[in-house]
């Protein structure tokens, strides 16, 4: 059956008489993961929350509807990673307003994008948009920051990583290449000191930090973590999307 929380799902006998309070835009990335994961990685993964979250969120009567996911992201630092796919910020930007653009014709002003990969990096994008959409709330999520990953995982890292194999072991394991097959996922750290410790920034060049695209140790990843990390994260962002459809935005403060 048709998910009604689902846009790529439904059809216009169903939503001609609906109507949503917030609507939810995966948005993902197209780009190597390890030599073992798809280069779908960010979008499976994306889609799958974005929609689970939507189902256990709908279950308790929140108006959200999940749209369809953006594939690609920011990839300026992986130019010369065959194939990994780059929209540039003032591309999504454009995108962006687009889509709000409509959501406001159409009296959808709660907004969020759930955001899957780290390259895209939308506070200033939403500042701007704010003030060209007053009379809509935006906001974003990063999901693989909403739970401490060292409570199911032995090696966190942050691209291919334990973690993301895990998950799409759990979510597409027909796409993961036999264990055999992974890299061990090092990364070369910036000389500079301030760089590495995080408090100053610059862009990766990724084909000088990891051999095999992956930046976290992969190996100890099983099904069973990635079904439990899947089921945490969901049950998370599903309650954030309840609470923003039910929030007064006009007394959000305390």
């Amino acid at each position: 059956m048709p998910r009604p929380y689902v846009l790529a799902d439904t059809n216009w006998k169903h939503l001609k008489d609906e109507s949503f309070d917030l609507a939810v835009l995966p948005w993902a990335a197209t780009e190597a993961h390890n030599y073992h994961l798809p280069y779908s990685t960010d979008t499976i993964e994306a889609t799958a929350i974005a929609e689970e979250s939507a189902r256990l969120a709908w279950e308790q009567g929140c108006k959200v509807i999940a749209l369809p996911t953006i594939p690609f992201g920011v990839n300026t630092g992986q130019s010369d990673i065959y194939l990994d796919m780059n929209l540039n910020p003032s591309t999504q930007f454009a995108i962006l307003k687009d889509v709000l653009t409509v959501l406001e014709r159409q009296g959808i002003r709660r907004f969020m994008i759930l955001n899957s990969h780290g390259g895209n990096n939308w506070k200033a994008i939403i500042r701007e948009l704010g003030l060209l959409f007053p009379n809509m709330f935006l906001c974003t999520t990063h999901w693989p920051g909403m739970a401490d990953k060292k409570e199911i995982f032995d090696h966190p890292g942050d691209h291919a990583d334990e973690m993301e194999t895990s998950l799409i072991l759990h979510l597409a394991p027909e796409l993961v290449l036999p264990k055999e097959e992974w890299g061990d996922g090092k990364e070369l750290k910036n000389k500079i000191k301030a760089f590495s410790e995080g408090w100053a920034w610059t862009e990766r060049p990724w084909s000088k930090i990891s051999k095999d695209t992956g930046v976290g140790d992969p190996r100890k990843a099983t099904k069973e973590k990635g079904e439990q990390f899947f089921a945490l994260v969901c049950q998370k962002m599903s309650q954030l999307f309840v609470d923003i459809a039910n929030a007064d935005l006009d007394n959000l403060y305390e």
